[in-house]
Parts: C-alpha cells; structure tokens; sequence
C-alpha cells in the first residue's frame, strides 16, 4: 500500500554552484576510462585479462575472487592500457584507452516475461549489469543467490547540489519500465518506489507499472535509500533488501531493449567553483577532465566524484565513480582563516546560531573543505539526533562499533545503517571524527565474523 511519509529530523545544505536544467549536446568520454576495484566495498578483484587486450563494451575485465559470477565489463570497446596498483600490489584501477567509436558485445535476451529468475540473473551476471543491484544490510554487491524482500528504489536525491532525477531519466520511459520488468523477476516482494512528495510526481514515475510508488516530505537525508527502507519496510536480522538508482534500472532496461551493455549516463557538474554548472551526457567511469576544461574558476579546489557529503576525493584528470551521477567542486580551504569561530559569520552556514548567518535562511554558501579545527576526543552534543531521522540511537551504534561489540551493535540496529546513514551526524560532529569510516569498519566486522 503506497505511504506519505514525513520526517521532520535532517538538514539541507544550501551550497552554491548547483546545475541548471541545459544538457551540454552530444555525449562527452574521455579518452580512458577506468573501473576502479575500490568502489565496491568487500571485494577481492581478479583480473580477467591483460594489459595490451583488446575489448568490446560488454566483454569481462575482472571479477571477484570470492564470488567468480559477479564480473565486472567494459563499458567502452578499446585496450587495456594499465592495471594500476597500490600497496601490497592490490589493484585501484583497470584503465581503458577507448575507441573512437564503441563497438558492443551482443547478449542474447528473450522477452522478459518469459524468462525465469534464474535466466535473469544469469544475463545481468554475464552483462556486467548486476553490479548496479546492492543490499542492505552491509552496502555491498547483492548476492544472486539471495531472494530479497523487496528491492528499493529513490525516484529522487536530497544530498547538496543533487542532479534533479526527472531531467536524468527524461524521455527514457520505455527503458525505464523494461528494467522494472526484470528486476520484478528477482523479487517475490515489492518494489519501492519512493518521490519527493514536494513536487508533482514526473509521469515517468506515475505511470510506471509493477512498483508501489510512496512519497516523503522532509529535509536530506529524505532521499536515501536507507531513510526509505526504514519507513516503509524495516530490516530484521537475517532479512535481505537489494536497492538501485534509477539510471542503473536503464542501463538494466536497455541490456533488455537492444542486447547490449550500455552504460551511458547523464551527470551534473555542481559546486560553487563551477563557471556553468550544468549536466553532461557521459558514460560510466569516464575521465573528468573534459568536463572541466575552461569551465573551472581559479584556485585551489576539491574534486569530489558524487557529492560534498559522501563521494570521494579524487584528481581533475581521475575518474568518475561507478555509483556516482555528479562531479562537485569547492574551495580546497587549506588556509588559516582571521579570527576563526570568533568572527560574525555572516557567509558561513552552521546548524546551530553560532554565526549570524542564521538572520539569512535562504542564503546559498561557498563552503570549502577546512574541518575548521583538529580531531578531539567524542562530545555528547545531541546533534547526531537532530539529524538523523530513524528510531535508532546513533551515538551509542556508533560506541559500539568503534569497540567492536558485535551484541551489541545488532541490538542497536546496526543491519539498517550504512555509511551515508550517518553522513550529517559526520558533518555536525564537533568532534572532527571520521564516522563514516568507522561505520564501514564496523560493517566489514559484521560480514567477517557473520558471513
């Protein structure tokens, strides 16, 4: 039965540098393109071929050691030009030099009403697509051996400077239901489709079959998967639920539609040192300089791969996440500032009347990445819950994990959280400690001592 659900507990940062509604024309790739073993949280990557071999779009490059079916191809045809290693030899990317032109490996695919679970689940194996498919608990890889109660989808993203998922998926109807189709093969529960219950729903989405479409009001993190899960349908020990982002539901529509593995995907470029921040037809894992060029205002500055919140820092000449639909770009603010805390603060923003910034609650900021003070022991502040809309207790899940309490981190809910959860309790922590990276520290422990 579909829900109208509200939370009051949250916050928007209103960041400056957010993209218009203009697609750049044509369709921007860099000349490599890299799929990096690091975006995916608990996995071993096993090379299936060689620096100097030639691939299609479509064609298996590694896979994962523990689960050899869950492979990992191409989005581009073109060469293996490197496989780029960190320390103890652990591999960070397999680097692509593209072809001018793709040429695309063909799948063969059936009507998807006709076809079984297990003939699903084999094609979308094969293709490279069931990356796109994760669950919760844990944030990792779905199991293809699992049945999920439900699988979850966000028709909407409340993080700053999030690209509007109506203009993505414009026009793309078609690819859109094709995937609901499959995936509705992979589930004897529902699927979820949650809308910002703000704006009228997009007829993409209201017209969309085989889905209970829910709506929420209320500030980010409204728009998380997480949030959503646990409103609707709350996880139990032992309970599985996979989720995916709407534009990976067409990639998976399209392997339906034409037989191929096309990873096109529209991204927004945000952030205030953006000149025009607007949004570019891309392909995954493209290089973002392109992106870039002569459209970077002058300084020193952060490139973030997704957004200020949780995506990750890379290079201006590094790559584009395999979950990630935007490139952000702040100030790096890696220099004193006069006064401090002591200063009026009339251009920075704060959750509590700290600044007087608060006079003005429409103001959009340019707000860099300065941590603004050094790491101190963990304070009591009440914030986290300010922020932080399940009925959970984050402060004591988070104790618990940093003292690896097992009992007690499943008493605490630790199976509904992952690490962008607790995104905005990192954000608002006076204590400048790194939360997200313990709460993925405390769910690798789960998956080692449970699994």
């Amino acid at each position: 039965m579909p829900l109208k659900i509200e939370i009051s507990k949250g916050l928007n940062i209103p960041l400056k540098g957010k993209a218009e509604k203009i697609l750049s024309p044509g369709q921007i790739i860099g000349s490599t393109i890299a799929l990096k073993p690091t975006d995916f949280p608990n996995l071993t990557p096993k090379a299936a071929i060689k620096e100097g071999d030639k691939v299609k779009a479509g064609d298996v490059i590694f896979y994962d050691k523990n689960t050899p079916e869950i492979k990992f191809t191409s989005p581009v045809s073109g060469t293996l030009k490197s496989i780029v290693r960190g320390e103890r030899r652990k591999i960070l990317e397999f680097v692509i030099e593209a072809d001018s032109i793709i040429e695309y490996q063909q799948f063969t695919v059936g009507d998807v009403a006709n076809l079984s679970k297990e003939q699903i689940t084999e094609l979308l194996l094969n293709s490279g697509t069931w990356p796109f498919v994760r669950q919760r608990p844990y944030n990792i890889i779905a199991n293809p051996t699992d049945t999920p109660k439900a699988i979850f989808i966000s028709g909407f993203d409340s993080s700053p400077l999030a690209p509007d998922l109506d203009f993505l998926l414009n026009g793309q109807d078609a690819d859109f239901q094709k995937g609901i189709q499959a995936l509705k093969k992979l589930t004897e529960g529902d699927i979820h489709l949650t809308v910002n219950g703000v704006f009228p729903t997009s007829k993409l989405f209201e017209n969309t079959k085989d889905v209970e479409l829910h709506t929420i009001v209320g500030p980010h993190p409204a728009g998380n998967v997480g949030i959503q899960i646990h409103h609707i349908d709350p996880m139990n020990k032992g309970e599985v639920v996979w989720f995916i982002h709407p534009q990976d539901v067409l990639i998976i529509g399209r392997l339906f539609n034409k037989g191929i593995f096309d990873a096109t995907r529209i991204i927004a470029l945000t952030g205030s040192e953006v000149e025009k921040p607007r949004y570019y037809r891309t392909i995954l894992g493209s290089s973002i300089d392109k992106f870039l060029k002569d459209n970077i205002k002058p300084g020193n500055h952060r490139y973030i791969s997704g957004n200020v919140l949780t995506g990750t820092r890379i290079g201006k000449e590094d790559f584009l996440g395999f979950y990630h639909h935007q490139i952000t770009v702040i100030p790096d603010g890696n220099q004193y500032e006069f006064m401090g805390w002591l200063a009026p603060g009339f251009n920075k923003f704060s959750l509590s009347r700290t600044f007087f910034s608060w006079l003005m609650p429409n103001k959009e900021y340019v707000i860099n990445a300065n941590v603004r003070g050094g790491r101190r022991a963990l304070m009591i502040t009440g914030n986290f819950e300010k922020v932080f809309p399940m009925d959970l207790l984050p402060m004591q899940l988070l104790k618990a994990m940093i003292i690896e309490d097992i009992d007690l981190m499943e008493k605490l809910g630790i199976y509904e959280v992952v690490e962008e959860d607790f995104a905005l309790c990192e954000f608002v922590d006076t204590s400048k400690t790194d939360i997200q990276a313990i709460v993925r520290k405390g769910l690798d422990l789960m998956i080692k001592e449970l699994n």
